[in-house]
């Protein structure tokens, strides 16, 4: 994905932290976005260490963490009815088109999303 722009995952940012190679070669050269959902996700796991808080916060750190906002809020929604996604799943949805960016994640459910260029990773 050189030079290009893509919103992570949850699970992507795991698979990176746990060393996953071929991911990290993928997105080596990408502008990496988050939604600020994955953030509250990556750091608010139960029985995280203060190590691995560190190393999230470097990551988060070189990522764009995108906030909620009105388009953000509106195209959730209508991602809700629409496909009857959880909240999270369609926030981070919503954030991706909002932005006009592809969606790299392992969650195969994203493939349904027609509004949503979804790229799915299989580990």
């Amino acid at each position: 994905m050189n030079g290009s722009k893509v919103l992570i995952d949850t699970n992507i940012a795991l698979y990176l932290f746990r060393g996953d190679h071929d991911l990290g070669r993928i997105l080596q050269d990408a502008e990496t976005y988050v939604s600020f959902i994955n953030e509250l996700e990556l750091l608010g796991f139960k029985g995280i260490t203060p190590d691995e808080i560190n190393w999230m916060e470097l990551f988060l750190d070189e990522c764009t963490v995108m906030d909620y906002n009105h388009g953000i809020k509106e195209i959730t929604i209508s991602l809700r009815r629409k496909y009857k996604l959880k909240l999270p799943d369609a926030i981070v949805a919503a954030t991706a088109i909002f932005l006009g960016l592809p969606l790299i994640s392992a969650d195969t459910h994203f493939d349904k999303i027609k509004e949503l260029t979804f790229i799915q990773y299989q580990p």
